[in-house]
């Protein structure tokens, strides 16, 4: 990674001090670190400890007679490889979605020819806010790379989408992006689900399967890879998040529901999670008990059906919808028969009930699949869970590249 340069824009928020990791690490693999604070970043971290691990002098005054009187802001913009924002506030985003620049940094991402990276960081109010949404969108549109955000607990005392990658994984991205790694889906949005469902029938008791999210995780870490914005909407799991992925935790089939609606507009839609088709009507607002009268009554009542109605044509149905079908018998037939009904584009099917060398395949790190099209089935043989997410992860990207359903 030697005489490789990155532009590092640090915007204000309390994720900033994550920014001198970031530059420690490209440092560590030889990467040269030219820094931009701004005034709002200047609040949480120090120019003195941003300058000295980049070994370089931070930059923050548009109006610097020394720095202005060479175009200062042009040639910063041009001098690096890569342009990296991080963290990418609300503001940020904002001016560099609709042209504003009334700042250095600012004037310089609208200044520059290179590629740019953002980090996003902010409230998950902000976040989800319509106006940075469509921000994002714009963003995605014009090919700023996106990495994250995550979600967790914020400093504000919130929970959710919103808060900055780690440094480790804004690395990741970086080195990948430096290197010229093929990244088909950069500038794509993927939602992809995972995981089980729960519905409760009382404060203790639910009802759900046994799938562990292992496939959805790894569908959604193969389409960051490839350099898609993926929102993972997940289930109960035990599993991290994949690196530069944003998950939204959920619990219930109406939870997964309105969480996969507020997430589009997307590119493509890969419905991995196994919901639970059916939910109590009634959830008892105590703990049942045992009694001499027997097993109290549970009235199941339909879930929504997640897959058929992102699936429906409108404007907003992703370019791609792709179902997955779990069985234990007639695995091809009712694969077909789910892929008319459902009215996806592709049905990616399992026999979850199969034993193999590596074991089963729901909780298991292997999977054995049937693709399946309008036009026909592939068999795809078993393999690690990774690798039918990687080859999964390579067909939607060609397809979204040739303007395909398939």
């Amino acid at each position: 990674m030697n005489h490789k340069r990155v532009l590092l824009i640090v915007g204000g928020g309390v994720a900033a001090y994550k920014a001198l990791e970031l530059v420690r690490l490209l440092r560590k693999a030889g990467v040269a670190v030219r820094p931009i604070l701004t005034a709002a970043g200047a609040r949480f971290v120090t120019p003195l400890s941003l300058g000295a691990l980049a070994e370089d002098a931070v930059r923050s005054d548009l109006f610097s007679l020394e720095a202005e009187a060479e175009m200062g802001h042009i040639e910063l913009s041009r001098s690096a490889d890569l342009v990296v924002v991080a963290p990418a506030t609300a503001d940020l985003m904002a001016k560099a979605a609709n042209g504003l620049a009334d700042d250095l940094a600012s004037t310089t991402l609208l200044a520059t020819d290179k590629p740019v990276m953002m980090a996003p960081a902010m409230n998950v109010r902000m976040w989800l806010h319509p106006a940075t949404q469509r921000n994002l969108s714009t963003l995605c549109g014009d090919g700023v790379l996106m990495v994250g955000p995550d979600e967790g607990a914020m400093a504000c005392g919130e929970y959710g989408p919103g808060r900055m990658a780690e440094p480790e994984a804004i690395f990741q991205a970086v080195v990948a992006a430096l290197e010229g790694g093929a990244r088909p889906l950069a500038g794509r949005h993927a939602l992809v689900t995972a995981g089980p469902t729960a519905e409760p029938i009382d404060p203790v008791r639910v009802l759900t399967n046994r799938s562990s999210g292992k496939q959805g995780y790894a569908i959604a870490g193969a389409l960051a890879d490839l350099g898609a914005r993926v929102t993972l909407v997940s289930g109960p799991t035990a599993l991290a998040a994949p690196a530069g992925v944003t998950r939204v935790e959920v619990e219930t089939a109406r939870e997964m529901e309105a969480a996969c609606q507020r997430a589009l507009p997307a590119d493509a839609a890969v419905f991995v999670a196994a919901v639970s088709d059916w939910r109590p009507d009634t959830v008892f607002p105590v703990k049942l008990k045992k009694g001499r009268g027997g097993p109290p009554a549970v009235t199941l009542v339909e879930n929504p059906d997640i897959l058929a109605g992102i699936a429906a044509a409108g404007p907003r149905r992703p370019r791609l919808v792709v179902g997955f079908a779990a069985e234990t018998n007639d695995l091809e037939a009712n694969a077909r028969a789910k892929l008319a009904r459902k009215g996806c584009d592709w049905i990616v099917a399992n026999d979850v009930g199969a034993i193999g060398p590596g074991g089963a395949i729901m909780g298991g790190d292997e999977n054995e699949i049937l693709l399946l099209d309008a036009a026909g089935v592939e068999h795809w043989p078993r393999a690690g869970k990774v690798e039918i997410a990687r080859r999964l992860a390579e067909r939607i990207a060609a397809a979204l590249a040739g303007g395909e359903k398939a």
